[in-house]
């Protein structure tokens, strides 16, 4: 389970008897890691990238969302770890609230760390691999599917996490998932219709 500090940033910025977003501490972790993918209309419309990494979602904002094409490097900006229970949230964040406004699950799955699994190599864990800048993962989801690198590059302030699909039988030029599958994997709603059910 991850400790308080693991989610102090997370903590600090929500007020739980504002927010319906979870605080976290009640789900244990799967017995295969998973990842999320978030539909999150807040001051500007983006993605964020959740992998379970030891007891917690690792997190990245993707503005432009994820890409089938191995070609297109999508800029990932790392925010703050966000508790398991985060992975099912979908609802309005309420205005006056740290990330005001809709949020859908876009795609969820199972994944596996490929750093982790490469011959004649040392296996490197997903912490560790997230230390290095460099994240090879395989996506079982609904709308991804196969291998994506989070890579890392500069160095301090001046450093950006870029998120590319990898060169492989579910790499496709020609698919669009974020614009062609807009709707929750869970539920089917728009980010549309759960602004819609926030202001009931």
């Amino acid at each position: 389970m991850p400790t308080n500090q693991a989610l102090k940033d997370y903590h600090a910025r929500r007020d739980f008897g504002r927010t319906s977003e979870p605080a976290g501490g009640e789900r244990r972790p799967a017995s295969q890691p998973i990842f999320v993918v978030q539909k999150h209309d807040a001051s500007t419309l983006h993605y964020d990238l959740r992998l379970e990494v030891d007891g917690v979602l690792k997190s990245w904002a993707v503005p432009k969302g994820p890409s089938t094409d191995p070609r297109v490097k999508r800029l990932a900006v790392p925010t703050e770890d966000h508790p398991l229970e985060y992975a099912d949230f979908e609802g309005v964040i309420p205005a006056g609230e740290y990330g005001a406004g809709p949020v859908l699950v876009w795609d969820t799955g199972p994944y596996r760390n490929l750093r982790a699994e490469k011959a004649g190599a040392p296996a490197v864990s997903m912490a560790q691999a997230i230390a290095e800048g460099k994240v090879e993962v395989r996506l079982e989801g609904y709308k991804l599917k196969g291998g994506y690198a989070l890579i890392r590059t500069g160095k301090g302030d001046d450093a950006r996490w870029l998120l590319i699909k990898m060169r492989d039988d579910e790499a496709d030029a020609r698919r669009n998932p974020t614009s062609t599958a807009p709707q929750s994997v869970l539920t089917g709603r728009t980010l549309e219709e759960i602004a819609a059910e926030g202001e009931e």
